[in-house]
């Protein structure tokens, strides 16, 4: 992990508990260099190799389960996000979204039955991301709950970003969706907000060009479905 990164992430940990039993297995930054190789290698948390000095897998698996409860990465999310916008990097013109269906073999909370998957219990990413495919926010919901429910949500979600000149932005100057975003009322709501809906109507021809401005968001969803050590419920 590069030393500016870390220099971001490493005000934002918690500390250690002070009635924690026992001596502090690893340092931070080791534990998260842990977490980031059991999620680019797709090892299980018990293969973690111990001889990296990352510490145990089980170690790497709590902390970060402790530090999702302690908001780490929806911080350290919102600060990239001003950073690029700060950089001039993300491209505002228009925003596009989508939902994608995961399993969720033991259940839990948003989770329903899954009508792509022959009714198996499941749960839905809907994602929302800049012209190049930025993720500005991710809501997960149970498989049944319909896309178009969630538009206004993931608009509204996008964090207002300071560092350029003016009032911190937070709203693209155009939405891009499918039919499954068909709804006029949500079309009215995006123009109150000053968006120009770009939305697929059902049972007429798609957008000429949509599916080429659009590609990004599912670009986006192979890269967030690839840590397969996060999407499993």
């Amino acid at each position: 992990m590069e030393d500016e990164l870390w220099e971001l992430i490493e005000p934002l940990l918690p500390p250690w508990p002070r009635k924690a039993p026992g001596p502090r297995p690893v340092d931070d930054r080791r534990c998260l260099q842990g977490i980031l190789y059991v999620l680019h290698s797709d090892v299980s948390w018990q293969l973690l190799p111990l001889e990296l000095g990352f510490g145990s897998g089980q170690t790497c698996w709590r902390w970060l389960g402790r530090w999702h409860e302690a908001g780490v990465f929806e911080t350290l999310h919102r600060i990239l996000l001003a950073e690029l916008h700060a950089a001039d990097a993300l491209d505002w013109t228009r925003a596009c979204v989508d939902a994608s269906p995961i399993r969720a073999k033991k259940g839990g909370e948003a989770t329903g039955p899954s009508p792509v998957d022959r009714g198996k219990t499941g749960s839905e990413h809907h994602l929302i991301c800049d012209g190049r495919g930025t993720p500005f926010k991710v809501i997960t919901t149970a498989a049944n709950v319909n896309d178009v429910t969630q538009t206004l949500a993931l608009v509204d979600g996008i964090p207002p970003m300071a560092g350029r000149p003016g009032r911190p932005r937070r709203r693209p100057d155009a939405l891009l969706g499918g039919k499954g975003y068909d709804s006029d009322p949500n079309r009215r709501e995006l123009r109150k907000r000053r968006i120009l809906p770009v939305i697929s109507r059902k049972g007429a021809p798609n957008v000429k060009d949509l599916g080429k401005l659009r590609y990004v968001v599912e670009q986006t969803f192979a890269l967030l479905h690839h840590f397969k050590r996060l999407t499993v419920r």
